[in-house]
C-alpha cells in the first residue's frame, strides 16, 4: 500500500509478512481507506477494460482476480475486527462500509464491458490447455459473474444494486443486536447456597467476573459459553437453571436489540433476490454453488438423518425422564433440566464427569500439545512472534511453517478469551488468503477466535473437553487455510464449496478420543501428572452418550434454515409460530422462551444461509476419512501426507467430490457417520 498518507491502512505495511499494524489502526481510518481503495480498483478495472489486446486468461481473468489487492485486505483487517472488537465505533462504520463495499462488488460484477471479456475467455477455453487452478478460476468467475446478475437487463440490475446495498448491513446489524441483547443480562449470586452443584471452576470464574465488574463478594454468571454452560450444566437450583435459560433463549427477541425484524428484513431481501435471478427460492439458488446441488438433495439427506436420530432421541428422553423419576424429585423435565439431569445420569452410567478432566487441560499445555499434534501430522513448526502486532494484549501470535526446510506457510493470530463485545462462538477467519498479491505470493494471515474462560488468581485457563475439541476443530480451518496454496487466492485455502468446508475442521476432533492424541494436550495444572488411563477409558465409553438427542438438534436447526430459505416468501408475521411448525416434528417440549431464529447466528449473521446442514453433511465425510487413519495409524505418515496433498494443499481448485475420491479411492460411505455414533 503506497499512497503518501497519514493513514496507517494506506501506508506500505513494514511489517513481518506484511501484517496489519493493528497498534496505529483506528476505526475512523477504515472510511477513508476503503473509498481510496475502491478508487484505485475502479481505475485497475478501467485499465481491463481499456486493453487493446484480446481477452485473454492474464489480461481479464488473473487481471480481474487481483485488481482490488488493497481494498480486499482493508476490508478484511475491518470485517475481522469488527468481530473480535464489536466497539460501537465499529459498529456505526457498518453503515458505511457495507453499502460502500456492495455498490462497488455489484458495479464490477454488473459491468457489461467486463463480463464481454470474461466470456470471451470462458468459451475460448477448449483451445487452451490450462491446469487445474487456473480451470478453476476460469469457470468460477464466469459463474460469479452470472450469478451476480451479468446477464439481467440494466433494470432488474439497478434492482439488484440496491437490494445488496440493503442486505450489507443487516447481517452486522443482527450481530450487534444478538452481542448486545446477551450483555444485558446478569445473573447475580450473593448467597453461597445458589453455587451448590457447580465446580470449583466455575465458581472462581464468576467470582472473578463479578470483582471486574465492582460486585464485591457475588458471583455472576453471564450468557457466555464459559459462564452459561457450566451453570446450566451443573447448578442445582432449579429456578436460576430457568432464569438463566430463559434469558439464553430470549437473545436477541424483545427489547432494545430485538432481532426479529431484522430477520424478516434479510429473508424478503434474500427472496426478492432470487425473484430477480429467476429461482424459485434462496436454497435453490445457493445449492447450486454446493456439493448438494439441489434443495432435494439437502432434504432428503435430513430426512435419513431425522429418521436415525429421532428415534435414539426418543430413548434417550425416556431414559432421562426414568432416571428423573428414580433418582430426584423432577416430575416434568422441562428444558433447563436436561442438560442438568443428562449430566448426572452420565455420571452414573460411567462414574464419569466431563468436568473430572478440566484439570488436566490448562490452556498453555493444551496449545503446546495441538501444535504437537500436527507437527506429527504435517511436519508443521509453530513460532511464537512477539514482534508481531495484535489488537489485543492476549493475542499471541505464531509463524507457522515447514519443520524440515522452513518454508513459511503463513502468520496465525490466536485470540481465545471472553471479552466484552466479542461475538460468541469459535471461528478461523482470513486477513490476507494465500495467493497473487501486489504481484507476490506471501504467506497468509489468519487468525483463529474462541471464546474460553479466562484464568483466576487461582487458576489457569482451565478447558472442558468440549473447548479442546473446539481448538482442534478451528485449527483444522487454519491449517486447511495456511496449507492450501495455489496460484490465486480464490482457489486456496478454504475457499471450497461451503458444504466441503468442515471436512478438515471436524476430521481433527476423531484424534481426541485415543490416548496417544490426549497425552500430547493434556497434564494436570498442578502436578503435570497425564489424564489417568481409566478417565480416559471412561471418556471413550461415554463417547456416544445422548448422540440421539444431540444429532436431532442438529438436524432440526439444518430442517429451520433450510425452511427460511426453501420456502418462496415464508409468512414471517409471527416468528415463533414459524419456527414451531417447522420443528414440531424434532422437538420434545412445548415453547417455554424465545425462538431459535433470533438468535441463529450462523444463517443470518455469518455464511450458512442455506448450508448449516453441512456440518451433518461433511461429519459423513470425517467420519470415513477418519477410518483411513484408524486402518492405518493414527500419525502414519503416509497417510498424513496423501491427506495433507489431496486434500488441504489443493484447496478449493478441484471439486471437493474429487479431490475426495484422490485421497481415498472411492467416495464417503455415507453410513460411516451412523457406524461411529453406534447407530447402525
Amino acid at each position: 500500500m503506497t499512497h503518501n498518507t497519514d493513514n496507517p491502512l494506506l501506508k506500505h505495511f513494514d511489517t513481518p509478512y506484511g501484517t496489519p499494524p493493528f497498534d496505529d489502526i483506528k476505526a475512523e481510518h477504515f472510511v477513508p481507506a476503503l473509498e481510496v481503495s475502491i478508487e484505485s480498483a475502479r481505475s485497475n478495472i478501467e485499465k481491463i477494460k481499456s486493453n487493446p489486446k484480446a481477452p485473454n486468461f492474464t489480461n481479464t481473468i488473473e487481471a480481474l482476480e487481483t485488481c482490488s489487492d488493497d481494498l480486499g485486505y482493508i476490508a478484511g483487517i475491518y470485517y475481522n475486527l469488527l468481530s473480535v472488537l464489536g466497539s460501537d465505533e465499529y459498529q456505526a462504520l457498518a453503515e458505511d462500509i457495507g453499502p460502500m463495499t456492495s455498490l462497488f462488488s455489484s458495479e464490477v460484477s454488473m459491468d457489461a464491458d467486463i463480463f464481454q471479456r470474461i466470456k470471451a475467455v470462458y468459451d475460448d477455453k477448449g483451445n487452451h490447455d490450462y491446469n487445474d487452478v487456473e480451470r478453476t478460476l476460469l469457470d468460477d468467475t464466469y459463474d460469479g459473474f452470472v450469478r451476480s446478475g451479468a446477464l439481467l437487463n440494466q433494470e432488474d440490475q439497478e434492482k439488484l444494486k440496491e437490494l445488496n446495498q440493503q442486505s450489507s448491513t443487516l447481517s452486522p446489524e443482527f450481530s450487534n443486536n444478538l452481542i448486545k441483547s446477551s450483555a444485558e443480562f446478569e445473573l447475580r449470586i450473593t448467597d453461597q447456597k445458589d453455587l451448590s452443584g457447580l465446580p470449583e471452576t466455575a465458581i472462581d470464574s464468576a467470582q472473578q467476573v463479578a470483582l471486574e465488574k465492582g460486585y464485591e463478594g457475588e458471583w455472576l454468571f453471564t450468557l457466555d459459553f464459559p459462564s452459561y454452560i457450566p451453570f446450566i450444566t451443573y447448578a442445582d437450583n432449579r429456578d436460576l437453571r430457568e432464569t438463566l435459560w430463559k434469558a439464553f433463549s430470549n437473545r436477541g427477541y424483545g427489547g432494545e436489540y430485538d432481532n426479529t425484524d431484522t430477520l424478516r428484513t434479510i429473508v424478503k431481501l434474500r427472496n426478492e433476490k432470487m425473484k430477480l435471478m429467476g429461482y424459485a427460492c434462496y436454497s435453490d439458488f445457493v445449492l447450486e454453488d454446493r456439493m448438494a446441488k439441489t434443495t432435494k438433495t439437502v432434504m432428503d439427506f435430513l430426512e435419513k438423518t431425522k429418521n436415525i436420530y429421532k428415534p435414539a432421541a426418543e430413548k434417550d428422553f425416556a431414559e432421562l425422564k426414568l432416571f428423573a423419576s428414580e433418582t430426584t424429585d423432577i416430575e416434568n423435565i422441562k428444558p433447563w433440566d436436561v442438560g442438568y439431569l443428562s449430566e448426572k445420569r452420565k455420571v452414573a452410567l460411567f462414574d464419569f464427569s466431563e468436568e473430572e478432566l478440566r484439570p488436566y487441560f490448562p490452556l498453555q499445555k493444551v496449545l503446546d500439545g495441538t501444535f504437537e499434534h500436527f507437527s506429527k501430522l504435517f511436519n508443521l513448526s509453530f513460532t511464537q512472534r512477539t514482534d508481531i502486532q495484535t489488537w489485543h494484549k492476549n493475542v499471541p501470535v505464531f509463524e507457522v511453517a515447514d519443520k524440515d526446510s522452513g518454508d513459511v506457510f503463513g502468520v496465525l493470530y490466536t485470540d481465545f478469551y471472553v471479552r466484552k463485545n466479542k461475538r460468541s462462538g469459535a471461528w478461523k477467519s482470513s486477513f490476507r488468503d494465500h495467493g497473487l498479491f501486489k504481484g507476490e505470493t506471501p504467506p497468509a494471515v489468519m487468525e483463529i477466535v474462541c471464546n474460553f474462560p479466562k484464568a483466576t488468581k487461582e487458576r489457569p485457563s482451565l478447558l472442558s473437553f468440549n473447548d479442546v475439541e473446539t481448538l482442534f476443530h478451528e485449527m483444522g480451518h487454519a491449517l486447511h487455510g495456511l496449507l492450501g496454496r495455489t496460484r490465486y487466492a480464490s482457489t486456496s485455502g478454504t475457499n471450497v464449496l461451503w458444504d466441503f468446508v468442515e471436512l478438515p475442521s471436524q476430521l481433527q476432533e476423531n484424534w481426541l478420543y485415543h490416548p496417544e492424541t490426549l497425552a500430547l494436550v493434556s497434564g494436570h495444572y498442578e502436578t503435570g501428572n497425564p489424564i489417568p488411563i481409566d478417565l480416559i477409558d471412561k471418556l471413550r465409553a461415554s463417547k456416544n452418550y445422548m448422540n440421539g438427542w444431540g444429532g436431532l438438534r442438529q438436524t432440526s436447526m439444518s430442517l429451520l434454515d433450510m425452511s427460511y430459505h426453501s420456502i418462496p416468501n415464508p409468512d414471517l408475521k409471527n416468528i415463533t409460530d414459524f419456527e414451531d411448525e417447522i420443528t414440531k416434528d424434532t422437538t420434545f417440549f412445548p415453547r417455554y422462551g424465545g425462538p431459535t431464529s433470533t438468535s441463529f447466528g450462523h444463517i443470518f449473521a455469518g455464511g450458512y444461509a442455506a448450508g448449516y446442514y453441512s456440518y451433518k453433511w461433511a461429519e459423513v465425510l470425517d467420519a470415513d476419512a477418519f477410518e483411513a487413519f484408524l486402518e492405518t495409524g493414527l500419525y502414519n505418515q503416509d497417510t498424513a501426507k496423501k491427506y495433507r496433498e489431496m486434500i488441504l494443499e489443493k484447496g478449493g481448485s478441484l471439486d471437493p467430490a474429487q479431490l475426495y475420491r484422490n485421497f481415498r479411492g472411492r467416495d464417503a460411505d455415507p453410513d460411516a457417520l451412523f457406524r461411529r455414533e453406534g447407530l447402525l
